[in-house]
């Protein structure tokens, strides 16, 4: 084994596989709910680089990491609405309010970023790290599984949650049938609207806290365009998932530790060619869609419009 594959080269490489993979859960259980009741949210990479931006200027304002995800998670919110008003209420064309939304806040965030931060560009302070007792001793393991910001381990167990939900809950039931067959949900006396809208707006919500750790435990800064087509690996890895959150975990730790190896092995200056390096995680996700994809079913009824009486 090369000298570099050392105890700590292969901790840092799973905290940052854990660093890089979390925005992707969030948003990516985000989406899944919102595909699961019918709706493709193709404006998550918009609503990421908004809570990114809200995350930072939040953070630096003051109010701590916490307060950071806060703002990130409900101005990503407050973009879905976009969404909600336009697709689930007007039953526009989902795909092109999506990209609308993508496009329009890249655009916001980077005419704010030009007014606020482009002649000092400030950085947070690291994000504090709290180590598990016992757990976090366990070689390798311990300081890349069991030594993070609470908000780490908190976005982890949020999969947990949503797997209970989908399971065990009405709310669960409802979401399924919002997107297969909403006719019957409406039959059965339960808002289709309502139903869609509170996925849509979980959706909006859980990318603005993915875009908001990106920026202040992930990085620290925010710059344009920072969150690199998350947005868009995040709807990839909840089309695969289907209605499996675990899944969606699995693919985005898949993912994070392609990235964290492309900054690792660049650092350990391993001779391979950078345009190959870089290339690692889009590979990883093309070969998981050619192994996977073919076997994903998506709702019946997603991306179609529903109002209420429709049969």
């Amino acid at each position: 084994m090369p000298p570099i594959f050392n105890e700590p080269f292969l901790a840092a490489l799973l905290t940052g596989a854990i660093i890089s993979a979390l925005p992707l859960i969030l948003a990516g259980l985000g989406e899944q709910m919102s595909e699961r009741a019918g709706v493709m949210n193709i404006g998550l990479e918009g609503m990421m680089m908004a809570g990114a931006l809200a995350g930072f200027a939040a953070t630096l304002a003051g109010l701590g990491v916490w307060g950071g995800m806060l703002a990130g998670g409900l101005v990503g919110a407050a973009v879905s609405v976009i969404m909600v008003l336009f697709c689930v209420r007007q039953g526009m064309n989902q795909i092109i309010v999506g990209i609308a939304i993508t496009l329009g806040a890249t655009g916001v965030t980077s005419l704010m970023h030009n007014a606020w931060y482009s002649r000092t560009y400030p950085r947070l302070d690291a994000a504090e790290k709290i180590a598990l007792p016992g757990l976090s001793q366990i070689p390798v393991l311990g300081p890349g599984l069991f030594t993070h910001h609470p908000a780490t381990w908190a976005g982890l167990f949020v999969a947990l949650v949503f797997a209970f939900v989908y399971r065990q809950t009405f709310l669960g039931l409802n979401l399924a049938s919002a997107g297969e067959k909403p006719d019957a949900l409406d039959a059965a006396g339960i808002d289709v609207t309502r139903t869609r809208s509170v996925a849509v707006m979980v959706a909006g919500a859980m990318a603005g806290l993915g875009g908001a750790y990106m920026a202040v435990i992930g990085s620290g800064i925010f710059v344009p365009h920072m969150t690199g087509g998350a947005g868009y690996i995040a709807i990839v890895l909840a089309m695969l998932a289907r209605d499996r959150p675990l899944w969606v975990v699995g693919g985005a730790l898949l993912f994070g530790f392609c990235l964290s190896a492309t900054t690792a092995l660049q650092v350990g200056g391993i001779e391979v060619p950078t345009d190959f390096i870089q290339m690692l995680p889009f590979l990883a996700v093309m070969a998981v869609l050619v192994l996977f994809g073919r076997n994903a079913r998506l709702p019946r009824a997603l991306g179609q419009p529903y109002h209420r009486g429709q049969r």
